[in-house]
């Protein structure tokens, strides 16, 4: 076998690798670049400016004028429980909750088969009264005729004394008997008043217009002036008079000296807390309650509204004066400091989806410490205190306000 030469299978170290082209400059201005872009980005956009925000309010302006708040409820001055005098069962009920009703109009009626008969029994003695004076008055003419012949017939000696006396008794007694007819047709006459009004007493008639509150009985329960007995109903409707209702507040006696009868006020119900109730202090209850210092204040309503109900929870502004038709209505105010000039112009920065929006805005009254605005609504949030190097459309981010 032919043995190979190894010596040219050596190494030459000596020799220069092969060039390549440089790209670290390259790489590092790329860096760089990325490096500025991204931190550009993460200060426009990812580095959201903390900012304090406040809401914009609705308020009314007369706020401003209060001297005096306080709680009560709504209450009817004039409110009843109509029930029957009479007892027996209820047969008829001719109203609902919510029914109005006029002064004497009949709601309710109980069973009165028995006094309907008494009426017509007094009604029909009544008429035997009456023929029976009919009968007597026949009687009297005939006696008052018999009289007068008989004085003819004695002065010319035709009769006896004794038969003209006769006559004259006839007469008299004839006489007295038309008093005591008489008097049986009056007595005849109060006896069917009585039983009216007894028959009267099974109608309910509502005593004032009002409208019908609550319904406490129905048909077929037996209802009684007094309701002690076992299932019985003294009261068959609740109603009031829906044109006196008041606001009854309680006042703590040491604040009597700013409150006064007449003094305007402004009436906030629960249920409707976007509306003000104009109203008038009526009266002041003159004793004071011991165990909570407080004194009992009814405001009268001055423009009763029909959506106004008895026991509704209310809240009673005493003002300094009446407000004016201009203060009746409620305004967007907000606080002086979210309020910066930009550009020769009034703004604030509403916070609307992380972002802060420049929104232009008309500044008008004072109202305490806040300021009527208009261009932004209630319930907007507004940055507080906004920084002059805040701009239009900047990414916010709110804290605690």
């Amino acid at each position: 076998m032919e043995q190979q030469d190894l010596s040219r299978l050596r190494i030459d170290r000596a020799a220069a690798p092969p060039r390549r082209r440089g790209r670290g400059p390259w790489i590092a201005a790329l860096v760089a670049i990325a490096a500025v872009l991204g931190g550009f980005g993460y200060a426009r956009f990812g580095a959201p400016a903390e900012v304090e925000t406040v809401a914009v309010a609705r308020v009314f302006p007369s706020q401003s004028l209060a001297v005096l708040n306080a709680t009560g409820y709504v209450v009817a001055q004039r409110k009843a429980a109509v029930s029957s005098k009479a007892t027996g069962r209820l047969e008829w009920l001719g109203v609902l909750e919510g029914s109005r009703v006029k002064k004497g109009e009949i709601i309710a009626r109980v069973e009165s088969r028995d006094v309907a008969a008494a009426v017509d029994q007094a009604s029909a003695n009544v008429g035997v009264a009456q023929a029976n004076l009919e009968q007597g008055l026949a009687e009297l003419a005939d006696a008052e005729s018999a009289f007068k012949r008989s004085e003819e017939l004695l002065a010319q000696k035709y009769i006896s004394p004794s038969a003209h006396d006769s006559a004259i008794a006839r007469y008299h007694k004839a006489s007295a008997a038309i008093v005591g007819l008489r008097a049986a047709i009056a007595a005849a006459s109060a006896n069917r008043r009585a039983a009216q009004v007894a028959f009267e007493q099974t109608l309910i008639r509502a005593p004032f217009d009002g409208v019908v509150l609550t319904k406490n009985a129905n048909v077929g329960d037996i209802v009684t002036p007094f309701s002690a007995a076992v299932d019985t109903k003294g009261v068959v409707v609740t109603m009031a008079d829906m044109e006196t209702l008041e606001v009854e507040a309680d006042v703590s006696e040491a604040s009597l000296g700013k409150i006064r009868v007449d003094q305007a006020c402004e009436i906030q119900l629960e249920a409707f807390p976007d509306v003000r109730f104009p109203g008038v202090v009526s009266r002041m209850v003159p004793t004071v309650d011991r165990t909570k210092a407080t004194l009992l204040v009814k405001v009268r309503f001055t423009q009763p509204d029909a959506r106004v109900l008895p026991d509704m929870s209310a809240k009673v502004a005493f003002l300094s004066r009446a407000v004016t038709p201009g203060e009746r209505y409620a305004v967007d105010a907000l606080q002086r400091s979210a309020i910066v000039a930009r550009g020769g112009r009034n703004v604030v920065f509403a916070v609307r989806d992380g972002r802060a929006s420049e929104v232009p805005v008309e500044t008008g009254r004072t109202l305490g410490d806040l300021l009527e605005v208009k261009g932004v609504a209630a319930g907007d949030r507004v940055v507080l205190r906004p920084d002059e190097h805040l701009r239009d459309g900047e990414r916010v981010r709110a804290t605690k306000s």
